[in-house]
C-alpha cells in the first residue's frame, strides 16, 4: 500500500510541473477564440477546441464538447476549460433550442474539460460522472492543477472557478433516457484517468469518447493506466459508431483507424519504455534511442511526448514489481 500510494504521489507532481513546464513551452496565439457548432446527426453537435495548449489567449479552449438535443431539454457533454467558454457554448445552444439544459454527462475529470460545469450547474443542470472522480476531487493534485490555473489562464479561470461533484455518481455500465434519447453509458475504468465513461447515442450511433481518443495531436497520457487503457479501446470498437467524437480533434468518421492511432501510440510507449525498464537501463538512454518518427510531426510532440514516456516508465517499473 505504501509502495502505490508514493508511486502515485510522484506521478501527481510530475503532472503538475508538466503543466507548468507546457505553459513555458507554449507560444501564444493573439487570434480571438472561435467556437463553432458543428452537427454529427439529427440529434447531436460538437464543438472543436484548438489543438494547442491552455494559455490566456485561447481561453484555455483545448478539448471538445458535445450537445445532444432532446424534447426535453439539452444534454450537454463534457463543460469546456473555463467558464468563460462554458457561457459562450449556451449561448450557442440557445440559438438552436429554447430548451434549458438538463444534464451535463461528463466524461473524465481532466481540467480542460470541467472547468465550465458551474455555469450549466447555475442552470439548473444535474452533472453525471463516474464515482471514481471523488477521489482526484478530493486531492491535493486538484487544487494544485487549478492553483496553477488560476496563475496562467486568468483571467478566465480565478478564484470563483470551483471544482464541482456530481449530482449523479455512476459505478457500472448503464443506461439514461432522457427526452426520449436512449444513451448507453460505458465504464471503462481506469484508463485515461480513474474514471472514464464514454457515452453512445444509440440510435444515431454517435459515440462520445473522452480522451480515450486523440486525433490531431499527440495523445495526453498523464496517469493512464495504459494497459487498461488499450482494453478499453477494443470495448468501444464494439458499438458500431458511425460517428466518433473525441475529447481532441475532429470528429471521426473511420472509428476503427482512429481509435487504432491512438492505440497504435500507446502500444509503442508500453513496448519500448516496458523493455528499458525490464533491462534496468536509464530512462534518458531509452528516450534517446527509441525511434519516435512516427509521431514526431503531430501538435504538441515536442512537449508532451517525452513526459508521456516518462510515466509509462515509471508506471511498466511499477508493474514488474
Amino acid at each position: 500500500m505504501k509502495m502505490e500510494y508514493s508511486y502515485r504521489s510522484l506521478l501527481a507532481k510530475c503532472i503538475i510541473v508538466f503543466q507548468m513546464l507546457l505553459y513555458a513551452a507554449q507560444v501564444k496565439s493573439d487570434s480571438p477564440v472561435d467556437m463553432q457548432l458543428i452537427q454529427v446527426s439529427p440529434s447531436a453537435w460538437y464543438v472543436q477546441g484548438l489543438s494547442e495548449l491552455g494559455t490566456s489567449a485561447n481561453q484555455n479552449f483545448i478539448s471538445n464538447a458535445s450537445v445532444v438535443i432532446t424534447q426535453m431539454g439539452v444534454v450537454v457533454i463534457d463543460a469546456l476549460g473555463s467558464p468563460a467558454l462554458a457561457t459562450k457554448l449556451l449561448a450557442k445552444i440557445k440559438l438552436l433550442t429554447p430548451l434549458p439544459v438538463t444534464h451535463v454527462l461528463v466524461t473524465h475529470y481532466h481540467a480542460d474539460h470541467i472547468y465550465g460545469l458551474q455555469v450549466f450547474k447555475a442552470q439548473g443542470a444535474r452533472i453525471l460522472a463516474h464515482r471514481a472522480a471523488l477521489e482526484y476531487l478530493n486531492s491535493e493534485t486538484a487544487l494544485s492543477r487549478l492553483e496553477v490555473s488560476r496563475q496562467q489562464i486568468a483571467p478566465w479561470i480565478d478564484q470563483k472557478t470551483q471544482l464541482l461533484a456530481a449530482d449523479d455518481w455512476l459505478d457500472n455500465d448503464s443506461e439514461i433516457l432522457i427526452g426520449g434519447v436512449r444513451i448507453q453509458i460505458a465504464s471503462l475504468v481506469p484508463s485515461h484517468t480513474p474514471e472514464d465513461l464514454a457515452f453512445f447515442l444509440a440510435d444515431e450511433k454517435v459515440l462520445f469518447v473522452g480522451d480515450l481518443v486523440f486525433r490531431n495531436r499527440i495523445p495526453f497520457v498523464g496517469q493512464a493506466n495504459s494497459r487498461h487503457w488499450i482494453a478499453a479501446l477494443d470495448k468501444l470498437l464494439n458499438f458500431d459508431a458511425k460517428f466518433v467524437v473525441p475529447g481532441h480533434g475532429p470528429i471521426s468518421t473511420q472509428a476503427y483507424e482512429d481509435m487504432q492511432q491512438t492505440r497504435e501510440y500507446l502500444v509503442h510507449l508500453r513496448t519500448t519504455m516496458g523493455k528499458a525498464a525490464d533491462n534496468m537501463e536509464p530512462f534518458d538512454d531509452a528516450y534517446r534511442r527509441t525511434d519516435w518518427s512516427q509521431y514526431a510531426h503531430l501538435p504538441l510532440f515536442g512537449v508532451a511526448n517525452r513526459m508521456n514516456a516518462y510515466n509509462t516508465y515509471l508506471l511498466l517499473e511499477h508493474e514488474a514489481k
